[in-house]
Parts: C-alpha cells; structure tokens; sequence
C-alpha cells in the first residue's frame, strides 16, 4: 500500500522562507529512518505557489486555462510530500505521527492519503496490461 504524506503550506513556506538547520537535520534523520525500514519511495519539498502554474478545466471538453501563480489560500496549498510503500493504513499512521513539524514553528499541516493502485482503477484487463507496461517502461527508463 502507498501513502502520500502531503505537507501543506503556510505563509512561510509561500514566502519562500527556507527551513532552519535544525529542521533540516530533523527531516534528514526521518528521510533515513524511512530509508532503513525500506519504506520511503520519494520525498520533496516544492517551491512557493509564485513559481507555479495552475491548469484548469473550465468547461467540459473545452480548451484549458492557465493561471499563473502565486495563489492565495496558503492553507490549502502543498508545501511538500514523502511517498512511502507501507502494509497497512496503521504502518502509515505510525510513520506520519513520526515526522518532525515540516515547519518547525508549530504551523505544520500533514494530510495522509493513501494511493490508488492500477487494479483499484481498471477492471478492464486489456487497459491494466496497458497500464501496467507502461509503467514498466517508465522503470526501465530511470535505469538507464
């Protein structure tokens, strides 16, 4: 099962503040722990909403809109996210109690929500077999 553990953002981080050493180091021994147990897949902070683009569907079947940022709301943005593989909904719940304040000033936010797997997505078997080599491709091209 993979969990995606979602660090919202807060005034600081969309001022583009950066995380103190301390919480660096915090972070790096949580990153490591996750790496020892075998369970992290990925872990990145992202920058502020000024450096993003946001792409909405207006209408059904019309042409996108681009906005460009930076948005509002701070609260309902990501600041970061670290995706792990885990065996169940509790192991996940565990791991997300163990990281550090992602802020470092009592302002942290994670959201934990599990990950959809192909086959929860695709009953049709000929779609899954698509699925499924195409992302096989995918590993294969990071190998490279």
């Amino acid at each position: 099962m993979r969990f995606m553990l979602i660090v919202k953002a807060t005034t600081d981080s969309e001022a583009g503040a950066m995380p103190s050493q301390e919480l660096i180091d915090a972070m790096q021994k949580y990153n490591e722990e996750l790496v020892k147990a075998g369970v992290l897949l990925a872990a990145d902070g992202l920058q502020p909403s000024s450096n993003a683009i946001r792409i909405s569907y207006p209408e059904p079947g019309g042409k996108p809109k681009m906005m460009d940022g930076p948005f509002t709301e701070a609260k309902e943005l990501i600041a970061g996210y670290t995706l792990i593989e885990v065996k169940s909904r509790e192991e996940a719940i565990e791991w997300a109690l163990r990281m550090p304040d992602p802020h470092g000033f009592g302002q942290g936010e994670i959201e934990l929500r599990q990950v959809f797997e192909t086959e929860d997505l695709m009953e049709n078997p000929e779609t899954l077999a698509k699925e499924t080599a195409l992302r096989k491709q995918v590993k294969e091209q990071k190998k490279a």
